[in-house]
């Protein structure tokens, strides 16, 4: 036996110990060594344990809050896509209003015995949220990744969009057209993105049309839910304060301000312009084509995989924070504003 795992061990290009925990199930290896090892094993001509002969490497969650919003069955399907690719099967668990809470489904898939877990817009982004409920479950040996949202005193990595440099790229656009009025519409303020969109705007307005950040936040920020009728309501808000264009922190947001503009007869975008957030699917096909900061899903789903990957594996990563930077896509929901030639 010595003799064997000393030549799978040299065939694999791992350690004898490595190809013992393979041949014995042992959690702790990450998902390419152990198939290096099951490679090994197929060029000398040795069988696989039966144990091992099955596809799949095992199931792994992913908590998304939910899924009307497009964006999160986009993010879903990169995560899917790339769990597979590497031999797991991916769980998918969502939040619905008047369903299962997180915590619920956590010990669902906790019970199921997942290898790790995905958590998208979690209550890890919830500033107000008891955050012990992760250190629970990394004690109880279960690997993590968190996206959408950071909190310091969680000792796991974060996958985030830089929320400060979306809003500032939204507000730069919407200055360079000659708008000075410009409203943000976003949800709860309690949540970290929400938190670092309004920072992101303030400083931007500062620099660029001059206006005191208490005067801006004041007037300007509105608070509201992430859905159509919510962004309706924030987007009327905002009209009703004289803003000229509006930035959204969700396309579907983005979408209640359309209406919200053509029910008072205007248009957008000769009278209002109107900003997304996520370049959801098809977000470009609506009408006028939405002008939208696209937030970097793919790259973040591959990130989020390859970290728990690397967790489940035993090499943890830094327990830090991933920033992707997003980028702004002009479509036909954003001109000049009304009576302002736009700047150079």
């Amino acid at each position: 036996m010595t003799a064997r795992l000393a030549d799978i061990a040299a065939q694999a290009g791992v350690s004898e110990a490595t190809v013992s925990r393979v041949l014995n199930g042992k959690p702790g290896v990450a998902a390419a060594t152990r198939q290096s090892v099951l490679a090994a094993l197929d060029v000398l001509g040795y069988e696989r344990p039966v144990r091992l002969s099955r596809r799949s490497e095992g199931l792994v969650g992913l908590i998304t809050p939910e899924l009307e919003n497009p964006i999160f069955p986009a993010l879903a399907q990169v995560v899917v896509q790339a769990l597979t690719r590497q031999g797991y099967t991916p769980v998918l668990a969502t939040q619905t209003p008047g369903g299962s809470t997180e915590d619920e489904l956590t010990e669902m898939l906790v019970d199921r015995g997942v290898s790790g877990i995905i958590y998208v817009s979690g209550l890890h982004a919830d500033t107000t949220a008891d955050t012990g409920r992760y250190e629970r479950l990394r004690g109880q040996g279960v690997p993590f990744v968190l996206v959408d949202g950071f909190s310091p005193s969680i000792a796991a990595p974060f996958i985030s969009p830089d929320d400060r440099a979306a809003a500032r790229l939204a507000v730069t656009h919407l200055v360079s057209l000659g708008h000075t009025r410009i409203g943000l519409a976003l949800g709860p303020v309690r949540f970290v993105p929400v938190q670092r969109k309004i920072e992101g705007f303030l400083r931007t307005m500062t620099d660029l049309v001059g206006l005191g950040a208490d005067e801006a936040g004041h007037d300007l920020v509105q608070h509201s839910l992430y859905t159509l009728e919510g962004g309706q309501a924030a987007a009327s808000a905002l009209l009703d304060r004289g803003c000229t264009a509006v930035i959204c922190a969700s396309d579907m947001m983005a979408l209640g301000a359309v209406r919200a503009v053509r029910e008072r007869g205007l248009d957008v975008p000769s009278d209002v312009s109107v900003v997304g957030f996520d370049d959801s699917p098809l977000i470009a096909f609506t009408d006028p084509p939405l002008t939208t900061v696209r937030k970097p899903v793919h790259a973040m789903g591959q990130a989020a995989v390859n970290t728990l990957l690397e967790e489940m594996g035993g090499t943890p990563a830094p327990q830090s924070e991933f920033v992707f930077m997003p980028e702004l896509v002009v479509r036909g929901s954003t001109a000049s504003s009304p009576g302002v030639r736009p700047r150079p």
